[in-house]
């Protein structure tokens, strides 16, 4: 291990969400069932239960109960291992989402990613416009937020904490494996003034030192890459199957096919190739800040 770098712990599955979980399961049991190539009728003979019931346990709508999800699961011909994997995912269903003080200021469609990205092992991020929340100091959170118009001022601390609470990068307990790729504009643009700013890139050098997180610099030198057709995440779960996920304005699309996600990866990856290397991303910031 280079010198400087400190080791974090082994990661556990994360924080509590019921809401994240659900569509976890939700999403295992139908990819799960159509693979199997079972209809959602056929699959209610199994529970000896009602089509309904499949429906709502595939779209999140009704909490999985363990037992259902292994039973279901076996039918569809996953591995033991598997089942019980996501039968222990079920069990922790009714617990309270770890969000739940931040849920006024948080966007519905917003709190499904708090909720899985708190139950994630792993996440990689392009980001061409602003720091991933997972890097920022609050500071610079909340210069972002300054004459927002989509941020009442009152609500604005608000955020800024729950942004703060969402991070977990020096997590001793359950610290987020975390590699980003970011634009180089957006280490030059001054977000909060040069002092927040000046911060802000000493905040990323300390976080560097960590053997859980990466970040390279996408040079504007570098004019086509995989990362031009838009911002992009991909996370990774120690018991579920990876999500990609792309954020706008007023909602999120959430890319949950398997074939789909490996060509997110794949993306990942080529853009990491063609930025600079962590190293060369320190020094980088250093010339910045000095």
């Amino acid at each position: 291990m280079p010198a400087g770098r400190r080791k974090a712990r082994p990661v556990p599955f994360g924080r509590p969400d019921p809401s994240a979980l659900r569509f976890l399961i939700s999403r295992d049991l139908r990819t799960m069932r159509e693979r199997a190539g079972l209809t959602q009728r056929e699959a209610a003979r199994v529970l000896a239960c009602g089509q309904a019931k499949i429906n709502h346990l595939e779209s999140g709508r009704t909490g999985p109960k363990p037992k259902e999800v292994a039973a279901l699961l076996r039918a569809y011909g996953a591995s033991a291992e598997h089942a019980d994997r996501m039968a222990s995912l079920a069990a922790r269903a009714d617990q309270t989402a770890w969000w739940a003080p931040y849920s006024k200021v948080l966007r519905d469609w917003f709190q499904t990613f708090v909720g899985l990205e708190g139950l994630a092992t792993a996440e990689f991020s392009y980001a061409s416009r602003l720091l991933p929340g997972q890097l920022q100091t609050s500071d610079y959170a909340a210069g972002l937020l300054v004459g927002h118009a989509g941020v009442a001022p009152m609500d604005a601390p608000l955020i800024v904490r729950a942004r703060m609470d969402r991070q977990r990068l020096t997590d001793e307990t359950r610290p987020l494996r975390f590699a980003a790729v970011i634009e180089q504009v957006v280490f030059e643009r001054k977000v909060g003034g040069e002092a927040v700013m000046r911060q802000q890139l000493e905040h990323i050098l300390r976080l560097m030192k960590l053997d859980n997180v990466e970040v390279q610099v996408m040079p504007t030198a570098v004019a086509v890459h995989d990362g031009l057709d838009g911002d992009f995440l991909v996370l990774d779960f120690d018991k579920a199957q990876s999500i990609g996920y792309v954020g706008h304005a007023d909602g999120a699309i959430y890319i949950q096919d398997s074939e789909r996600v490996a060509r997110y990866k794949e993306s990942a990856d080529r853009i990491r190739e063609a930025a600079l290397s962590p190293a060369e991303t320190a020094e980088f910031i250093r010339a910045l800040i000095s």
